[in-house]
C-alpha cells in the first residue's frame, strides 16, 4: 500500500517540507535534503558524474505544486524546478532523514 499524505505544508520559513501521512505519521524534510533528494534528469547525471550538489545556506522551497495524485513537483529558490517527488519516495526521504538525525543523537 503506498502511504498517501493527508497534508502537506511549508514551515521554518520555506526551509521545512512537513508532511502528515494517513497513518499519523509526520515527517519534516528539510529543503536541503530535498534538494539533494531529486532525482531530476539534471540532479541524477550530476550524481553519475560525481558532481556534488551543495545547496546554498539559505536554500528554501518557493513552491509544492501537485501532480496528480501521486507526488509533488517542488521549487527551490536556487531555481530547481524539475524534481517530482512521488509519495513513497518522499516517506522514503523522510525515513532516512530521521534514521540519519537519531544516529547523530545517539
Amino acid at each position: 500500500m503506498v502511504d498517501i499524505p493527508r497534508e502537506i505544508r511549508l514551515t521554518k520559513g520555506s526551509r521545512r517540507l512537513d508532511v502528515r501521512w494517513e497513518d499519523g505519521t509526520v515527517s519534516s524534510l528539510s529543503a536541503a535534503t530535498l534538494r539533494a533528494g531529486s532525482r531530476s534528469a539534471g540532479s541524477v547525471r550530476a550524481s553519475v558524474d560525481a558532481v556534488p550538489s551543495v545547496p546554498t545556506a539559505d536554500l528554501v522551497i518557493r513552491d509544492v505544486l501537485p501532480v496528480g495524485a501521486y507526488a509533488v513537483n517542488l521549487v527551490f529558490s536556487d531555481g530547481h524546478d524539475r524534481g517530482i517527488f512521488p509519495w513513497s519516495y518522499l516517506r522514503t526521504l523522510a525515513e532516512g532523514a530521521s534514521t540519519t538525525s537519531e544516529a547523530g543523537h545517539g
